[in-house]
């Protein structure tokens, strides 16, 4: 049987690499930046449950005699260290709270909350953060009622697909919002990301999207960017069966679903993106892309960009750079920023493996130089990539931050003459799913 004192040193050894991890992770275009991120992302996010793990197997080890030797002893050290690191997690999450407060004060002015009260119905209006789970993984709400599969796009394949997060007990001219998967073009599905957010406005009273679209390498970009032009026809045409009000929809989305969403906000006046249907309007009325990719083309001279432009060239967009650079600038939303575009609230972490933060510093920069709408930014201090996936303190607050933003741009819609506040709604039945 295996020394427990060695054993002891060498699991914690791996319980304090994880949280060193947290603190100084690998970043963009390395061969590790992608383990880097699993690691760090479910630690930093989800600090307390490490401890309680790491607690447990001390005291299963200690039973065992670990700490009789200096192996044992010295894992004991360590074990004490790493504790105290990752405390030193959760107060680098709170520090989130007033970096949001601030980015919304800076962007819509520190009288919003007033202009929220004056404008919307009491559950759009309420300002309260969303519960905290114990399970992180827990993404049922009592209130909210999920209609799976429709089909948004009319002969299309499972791809095609969209489901609707509503208030249960019904809702009439709700507020929407489109939820973009991420998965870095070649993978993901609308049952994986945003739930948190999406349960919680659909508590409040809004009327959630989530819409999966093609794929690649088996599709080509723009492609994917079509697909969601066609889940927003659905919005325009369907929506308003479900609840929802057509006239005003935000669109949300995580990495590469924080480029789609950005890209759907930016390119409402191209038609050549609606083959078949360019008499839609496609504009959205906000944009909260998290962790998103903005420069498809090299502009900032990153350093990850080489290794980038080689999977986008072989797999995303089937071109290479240097034949089509034109072709990387269309596919990029901060090449497409101008005066028209709608407000945005940008979140990035300081920590993320996958997304350079200096992206969305540079187009959060190029938007506010350009654009006549609100601008807000948010870079949260010590965040992952795919922070607000599962709850957590920094999901929590996030989640928070983006019902206030989004009830801000709504109340100053309606009070700019675009929609009158509504009254509490009445149930509006849903029709049946597709199969």
């Amino acid at each position: 049987m295996p020394d427990p004192s060695w054993l002891f040193l060498a699991v914690t050894l791996v319980g304090a690499g994880f949280t060193w991890n947290a603190y100084f992770p690998r970043r963009g275009g390395t061969p590790l930046g992608i383990p880097s991120f699993f690691a760090g992302w479910l630690t930093s996010e989800l600090a307390g449950h490490h401890f309680a793990w790491q607690l447990a197997a001390t005291a299963g080890f200690g039973l065992a005699g670990a700490f009789e030797r200096w192996p044992g002893q010295l894992g004991l050290a360590i074990t004490a260290a790493s504790w105290a690191a990752l405390l030193g997690l959760v107060f680098v999450a709170r520090r989130g709270r007033p970096v949001l407060r601030r980015a919304l004060d800076e962007a819509l002015g520190p009288d919003h909350p007033e202009r929220i009260r004056r404008q919307l119905p009491p559950r759009l209006a309420e300002d309260r953060p969303p519960d905290l789970p114990w399970n992180p993984f827990h993404f049922h709400h009592p209130g909210v009622e999920v209609i799976r599969n429709l089909r948004y796009a009319p002969g299309a394949g499972r791809r095609h697909l969209l489901d609707i997060y509503r208030p249960r007990d019904g809702v009439g001219d709700a507020p929407v919002l489109l939820q973009v998967h991420g998965g870095g073009w070649v993978m993901g599905d609308k049952r994986q990301q945003a739930l948190p957010l999406m349960t919680h406005l659909a508590s409040r009273g809004w009327v959630c999207v989530a819409a999966n679209y093609r794929l690649s390498p088996a599709a080509t970009f723009p492609d994917h960017l079509v697909d969601l032009k066609q889940a927003l026809r659905f919005i325009r045409e369907r929506i308003a069966e479900f609840g929802g009000d057509p006239r005003f929809v935000a669109a949300t989305g995580g990495s590469a679903g924080g480029h789609l969403a950005s890209l759907l906000a930016l390119t409402a006046e191209d038609r050549s993106l609606q083959p078949g249907f360019e008499e839609v309007d496609t504009r959205v009325q906000a944009c909260v892309p998290f962790y998103g990719v903005y420069d498809l083309a090299g502009r900032f001279g990153l350093e990850h960009f080489h290794a980038f432009e080689r999977f986008l060239g072989r797999v995303v967009l089937k071109r290479r750079f240097s034949e089509a650079p034109e072709a990387f600038r269309a596919a990029s939303p901060v090449h497409r920023v101008h005066a028209d575009a709608p407000p945005f609230f940008v979140i990035h972490g300081t920590h993320d493996s996958l997304a350079p933060v200096e992206e969305a510093r540079a187009f959060v920069a190029a938007l506010r130089e350009v654009s006549k709408a609100p601008v807000a930014y948010a870079e949260l201090p010590g965040a992952q990539h795919a922070f607000e996936v599962f709850h957590s303190l920094r999901c929590r607050d996030t989640v928070h931050a983006v019902d206030r933003f989004l009830a801000a741009v709504l109340a100053d819609w309606r009070a700019a003459g675009s929609g009158a506040a509504q009254p509490e709604p009445s149930p509006v039945p849903a029709p049946a799913a597709a199969p």
